[in-house]
């Protein structure tokens, strides 16, 4: 915490230093599209099971098509960011139209 005034005690006590800025870690950039993906998207579209899960996501079956994802995907953290991504890729289809 960097000092406020030049206090010994209270919030805002303590040697005044600057902040040391570090990258953000690797981990934090999970689920953005990489140059590959966004690539073999455009050229190939959705898997089949992602294609699935936008028709019951279109017919507002959304406890469904979360319960198939994650059978497909394995994990309900996984799932439920994948129905999220799916979701987002149908609002901008709505949008363009």
């Amino acid at each position: 915490m960097a000092l406020r005034y030049p206090m010994a005690v209270g919030l805002n006590k303590g040697h005044q230093v600057t902040k040391n800025v570090s990258e953000p870690r690797h981990s934090r950039r999970s689920g953005r599209l990489t140059k590959h993906t966004k690539f073999v998207r455009d050229m190939c579209g959705f898997a089949p099971y992602e294609r699935r899960a936008m028709e019951l996501l279109k017919v507002s079956r959304d406890k469904r098509a979360l319960k198939f994802i994650k059978k497909r995907v394995g994990t309900h953290v996984r799932a439920k960011r994948k129905r999220e991504e799916l979701s987002n890729v149908l609002a901008a289809m709505r949008k363009d139209c």
